[in-house]
């Protein structure tokens, strides 16, 4: 089950994320072979196009293997785009085998920029 994180992107800013996937014993998951992917949407079930979708090894995360980690970034020419409001995410990591692993999850709020 994924771990529940709730996410503030401040219109106009850059964002920055980074989660480290561990085991029961807390060590770091080696990530080699892993893509990831990252959307965020108005609700679960909406139609519309995602606020953001991002993917791994290009369109802004980064995994570093080794380390178990995931860095997410998003320019901040992209934030100044996204509607203010609230939304849902979720980020997930894909095996070579094609195992799809959830790591995280939670609301995302975008807060509306004042100085442009």
């Amino acid at each position: 089950m994924a771990d529940r994180y709730n996410i503030s992107i401040d219109q106009g800013a850059t964002f920055s994320l980074v989660v480290t996937w561990k085991d029961s014993l807390d060590t770091p998951v080696n990530l080699t072979g892993y893509t990831a992917r990252m959307q965020a949407r108005q609700e679960y079930t909406s139609p519309n196009p995602p606020l953001f979708s991002l993917t791994s090894p290009i369109g802004g995360i980064v995994i570093n293997a080794a380390q178990g980690q995931v860095a997410v970034t998003i320019e901040a020419q992209e934030t100044t785009n996204f509607a203010a409001g609230k939304y849902v995410y979720d980020l997930e990591i894909v095996s070579g085998a094609g195992v799809v692993t959830r790591l995280i999850e939670g609301r995302c709020v975008v807060n509306p920029e004042v100085t442009k």
